[in-house]
């Protein structure tokens, strides 16, 4: 089958300045005397893998394993330090609760917002308008600015939003967490239809027996590397015993 997702020794790092700085002024003038200190931080270590088209592949590993930093690259947020990401085809991110959305706007306008920052027209957000706020379950409140909302509320607004249409990768990270789980499990229904419909998801989750029940192959992170990839039965079972 196609690759739709290549990434070949890819590679992350990030400055971390050893002092805090106050101040833009003192930001400044330790910059141009020399005195800004910075330990590196290596978030992702030359790492490789595919998926393959209609794959659905979890990314497991710790708090700080790198996780989140690989869906920020392959979703377009972050540029590598090195290595490349060939990615085919449109990508809707779910990366973060909130983002995309202003928190002054109401829920209604922020559609409009949200779905014009993945790419979709104005005609095309006001065809689906109804569909987005039914399956959001936020009918009630719709004017309601969403700096009044729950993270939970932020998490469908934002999935529905995501997924009123057909990309060919969808990315989801642990957003899905902070709902409830009626909705959890609505989340769920619409991801197995998307992959029936030859949608390719990416998925982190620190719910293993979610990644075991859902995905096709798996991928743990361990420090930035990769500690295992491939067959989601055997890497969950080593995951759980780990």
């Amino acid at each position: 089958m196609e690759n739709i997702i290549e990434v070949e020794h890819l590679s992350m790092h990030f400055n971390l300045m050893e002092e805090k700085v106050d101040s833009i002024k003192e930001y400044i003038v330790r910059l141009i005397k020399g005195n800004l200190l910075y330990n590196e931080f290596i978030a992702i270590d030359d790492i490789s893998f595919s998926v393959q088209r209609n794959e659905l592949l979890g990314i497991v590993g710790l708090n700080g394993a790198g996780k989140s930093t690989l869906l920020k690259i392959l979703s377009g947020v972050f540029t590598p330090t090195s290595g490349s990401v060939k990615v085919k085809g449109t990508v809707a991110p779910l990366i973060e609760v909130g983002a995309g959305f202003d928190p002054e706007l109401t829920a209604k306008e922020n559609i409009f917002l949200n779905g014009l920052i993945l790419g979709y027209s104005r005609k095309f957000i006001q065809d689906h308008f109804d569909e987005i706020v039914d399956f959001a379950e936020l009918k009630d409140f719709i004017n309601v600015p969403v700096k009044n909302f729950s993270s939970g509320m932020y998490a469908r607004l934002g999935f529905a939003i995501a997924t009123v249409v057909k990309p060919d990768i969808l990315i989801v990270d642990e957003v899905l967490a902070v709902g409830d789980f009626q909705f959890y499990q609505k989340c769920e229904r619409r991801i197995s239809d998307m992959i029936k419909n030859g949608v390719t998801i990416i998925l982190v989750s620190h719910d293993i027996n979610m990644v075991e029940r859902m995905c096709t192959k798996v991928l743990w992170l361990e420090r930035g590397h990769i500690k295992a990839y491939g067959d989601k039965d055997k890497i969950c079972e080593q995951y759980k015993n780990s």
